[in-house]
């Protein structure tokens, strides 16, 4: 099977509030979300949020989605995740994702920690079979021990950190997409962390990340895709983006 990410002329609005509102909310949100506002139909706004995107990921790239606060990354990062759907154009994807981005959405502050796992795990589409071959496994790089057994609203928030970290990467598939790279807890937890997502990154047929790390871009990714307003303004290989911002400050 080849695993491929392909989007086509892909456009998202999100629809926002009534044209009579004021003014300066309106700026505010254009400029939080990155996008273009323009009137949908009878009383309503939108912003554009991103526009016309033709982008291809085939197996092998590591793909860096790039640009400042609000450009529009992260928000195709969830379209390619399947958390939105394009107002229009077309994705396809081959190949099993597994995506972090907030791991820590569906959990029940009032179960336990492994109610907890079952629960995300489902929300992966897992059977209970194979959740349940894996407890041990995630229980055990959590390094949570007996407050597995306790609500997770008595957690810490390095606590919660680790076991939303420990279920979202004990379970592999071909594509890979993060929201930054994430890291969870104390400083110790954090090398372990780093080190089962460097081994996630190698053994995926393909990773899409959206940073604004620099050094890791370099680091991990072989291709660049640098987002302004919701439209690609670069796209091409690593080495070429780096030209390209060094050209650019120049």
């Amino acid at each position: 099977m080849t695993h491929q990410i392909k989007l086509t002329n892909v456009d998202l609005d999100y629809y926002v509030y009534s044209l009579r509102s004021q003014s300066l909310r309106s700026a505010v949100f254009n400029l939080a979300v990155g996008g273009r506002m323009y009137k949908a139909a009878g009383d309503v706004a939108a912003v554009r949020a991103l526009s016309e995107i033709n982008l291809e990921i085939n197996e092998g790239d590591r793909i860096a989605l790039v640009g400042h606060n609000g450009s529009g990354k992260t928000t195709l990062l969830k379209v390619i995740a399947g958390i939105y759907h394009p107002t229009r154009g077309e994705l396809s994807i081959d190949g099993d994702i597994t995506s972090m981005i907030a791991i820590g959405a569906g959990m029940d502050p009032e179960a336990t920690g492994l109610r907890n796992i079952h629960k995300l795990g489902m929300m992966r589409r897992l059977s209970r079979k194979v959740i349940d071959s894996r407890i041990d496994a995630i229980a055990d790089f959590s390094g949570l021990g007996d407050f597995l057994h306790l609500p997770v609203r008595t957690y810490s928030a390095g606590m919660q950190a680790r076991l939303m970290f420990a279920v979202a990467t004990e379970f592999d598939a071909d594509i890979l997409v993060l929201d930054e790279w994430l890291s969870a807890g104390d400083a110790a937890f954090v090398q372990k962390a780093g080190e089962r997502m460097q081994r996630m990154v190698e053994e995926a047929k393909i990773v899409v990340l959206a940073t604004h790390d620099e050094d890791l871009v370099q680091r991990v990714c072989n291709r660049v895709c640098e987002l302004s307003g919701g439209r690609i303004a670069f796209l091409g290989s690593t080495e070429d983006w780096v030209a390209y911002r060094a050209a650019a400050a120049a």
